[in-house]
């Protein structure tokens, strides 16, 4: 084993939130419980599993409550929250992991929040103080750490000083997201082995969007900087309604396979994966063809 890379990596699914929130298609709630138990019986522990956000904006996550209802295991159930008024939806629930989310640019965050991002913080860095006060799991989410969809490429400095907030509030976990899938081989490892050198005691997860099919090169800079979590989508299910042009995240399959032959050890069962997509995909507008998805069926309808 090369031991420039970790033995083992956690991946974070984030499908049944980030991968659907953007799905036009209204998916039955009891499909995404099936949905969610089918990934986690492939050995996913932890999970995004819905959001509390306004149904006005979000219709697919209108059904938060009901699917937290049915969560009630000892994997990592994370909800998001964008606000106070969500974190107080999520504390009637039995969810013990929360979610918050902040863009680094200011018109990313007017655009989601109607806020600038100082001004966005100033609201946000008390929750975790909070939460944290009430022994929740507290992730936060930092959207356009590397380019912005309305200001362009990102400034590391800048970046860093948001993740800086969120760490000096008491976050236990940063996801730190590339959301216009932009960011280059380089550019991932120069900002994320900043990050682990700067917060060397947070737990940092590395985000991508394959909008221009390099997340898989991304996430391979990652592990070289000493990065071992990771969010991903099964199917490649995703996208961003306040970022024009993100399509969907990182397929797990494809980030389970690539890890796997490199011998990292995922944890994760790739044919019981490929069966939690089966649930979701006639759900879906779209039909789901990443590489790994599609060489498996082709192989599966040749033995049969």
């Amino acid at each position: 084993m090369n031991n420039l890379f970790p033995e083992h990596a956690t991946i974070v699914e984030v499908g049944p939130r980030d991968g659907l929130q953007n799905e036009s298609n209204q998916v039955p709630t009891q499909d995404k419980i099936h949905f969610i138990n089918a990934l986690k019986a492939s050995g996913i522990q932890e999970m995004e599993i819905t959001s509390f956000v306004s149904p006005k904006w979000v219709p697919q996550m209108k059904d938060a409550a009901e699917i937290t209802a049915s969560c009630d295991d000892n994997t990592r159930n994370l909800v998001l929250a964008p606000n106070r008024k969500g974190v107080e939806r999520v504390k009637e629930t039995n969810v013990s992991s929360i979610a918050l989310f902040a863009g680094v640019s200011n018109s990313f965050n007017e655009k989601n929040s109607n806020k600038k991002t100082d001004r966005l913080l100033e609201e946000l860095l008390p929750l975790v103080q909070e939460l944290k006060a009430e022994n929740y799991f507290v992730r936060a989410c930092i959207s356009t750490a590397f380019y912005c969809p309305y200001e362009g490429r990102v400034d590391v400095v800048d970046t860093t000083e948001v993740c800086r907030k969120f760490v000096e509030a008491g976050v236990d976990e940063l996801s730190v997201a590339d959301t216009i899938g932009m960011a280059t081989p380089e550019e991932s490892y120069t900002l994320f082995q900043h990050l682990t050198s700067e917060f060397p005691r947070t737990l940092i997860t590395a985000h991508f969007h394959d909008t221009r099919g390099m997340a898989l090169a991304n996430i391979y800079a990652c592990l070289q900087a000493g990065i071992s979590r990771f969010d991903t989508s099964a199917g490649g299910l995703g996208g961003c309604p306040f970022a024009r042009g993100a399509t969907g995240n990182v397929a797990t399959e494809s980030v389970v396979y690539m890890l796997e032959r490199m011998g990292i050890s995922t944890g994760i069962d790739l044919k019981r994966l490929m069966e939690a997509i089966d649930v979701i995909e006639p759900h879906l507008s779209r039909r789901i063809s990443t590489p790994v998805r599609s060489l498996y069926l082709k192989e599966n309808a040749t033995q049969s």
